[in-house]
């Protein structure tokens, strides 16, 4: 393992902007770690670098996933693996930055060690989700796996799913395999420089809008309708990104394009206020900084 700084922080919060900095000065490597902003299709509406920036500094692991595809957290730290191992042979310092909380736990502190799942299940379990609905699905972990069940929303698709296809597939709760090791973690939480920007929630909240107003300018509705336009499964992962289902309802004529914008801001506050959440609960020993604070030091060649 070699030197790391790992930023985390809501959406909209300035990640980008500080990595890029921080990039600059160091000669750092931008990796992302924003389970978005993988997909290729999702430039816009899932506010990844625009290409000066990704021009300016290596950018790695931005929009190389197609849209198609169920990118895990298993996949991205496989990814950041061959990311971080490429920065340190280049000595070149590796800038992890994004708001996926669970991309940064299998950083730090690894994986579990639950084997691959058959796809035919999962694909039998999102059918079953689909023509009986996730509180029914809810209702089966409870009889399987009641520890799990009790954590859960009946409505959390993602992580209803998740449960009952381990279990199903194992025989074996999904808390059961998260208690035993698998994966190691892939730098050193206690020497990386952990970061979490922790903006104001009303100057949060505001930039939120302007971001939302901006992608609308520069596309985000077009980028939409083009994703939609590939007919895919809308419980793939990108089809759930904010702006796909609000831009869609518009383009049906469902919604004016003022109420689609306004409930996009609205799912982006919601979103932020579960991130902050994560944040607090699960990293409350990173570092705080506030947006537009002074540029953190970095003296990493000497460590």
């Amino acid at each position: 393992m070699g030197p790391a700084v790992l930023i985390a922080g809501p959406t909209a919060s300035g990640k980008s902007a500080l990595a890029l900095a921080l990039a600059r000065r160091h000669g750092g490597v931008v990796i992302n770690a924003d389970s978005m902003q993988v997909y290729r299709e999702l430039r816009i509406l899932s506010a990844r670098p625009d290409p000066d920036e990704e021009a300016e500094v290596p950018h790695a692991l931005y929009g190389h996933v197609a849209a198609s595809e169920r990118y895990s957290v298993a996949r991205w730290r496989e990814d950041a693996k061959g990311a971080l191992e490429a920065a340190w042979r280049d000595d070149a310092l590796p800038i992890v930055i994004g708001g996926t909380g669970l991309y940064f736990k299998a950083l730090t502190e690894g994986l579990s060690a639950i084997p691959p799942i058959p796809a035919d299940l999962r694909a039998a379990i999102e059918a079953r989700a689909d023509a009986e609905g996730v509180p029914a699905l809810h209702a089966a972990l409870l009889r399987l796996d009641p520890d799990s069940a009790s954590r859960l929303a009946p409505l959390d698709r993602t992580r209803v799913t998740r449960a009952l296809e381990v279990v199903e597939a194992t025989g074996r709760s999904i808390g059961e395999w998260q208690r035993e090791t698998g994966a190691p973690p892939l730098v050193d939480a206690a020497s990386a420089r952990r970061i979490v920007l922790e903006p104001d929630r009303a100057v949060l909240y505001e930039r939120i809008g302007r971001r939302l107003d901006t992608m609308v300018e520069r596309g985000g509705i077009a980028e939409a309708e083009a994703l939609i336009a590939h007919g895919l499964n809308p419980a793939l992962p990108a089809m759930k990104a904010i702006g796909i289902r609000e831009f869609g309802a518009h383009l049906a004529g469902e919604l004016s394009l003022d109420e689609a914008i306004e409930r996009a801001k609205m799912e982006t506050r919601r979103y932020a206020k579960r991130q902050g959440t994560w944040f607090r609960n699960q990293m409350a020993d990173w570092e705080r900084l506030a947006p537009g604070a002074a540029l953190p030091e970095i003296s990493w060649r000497s460590a």
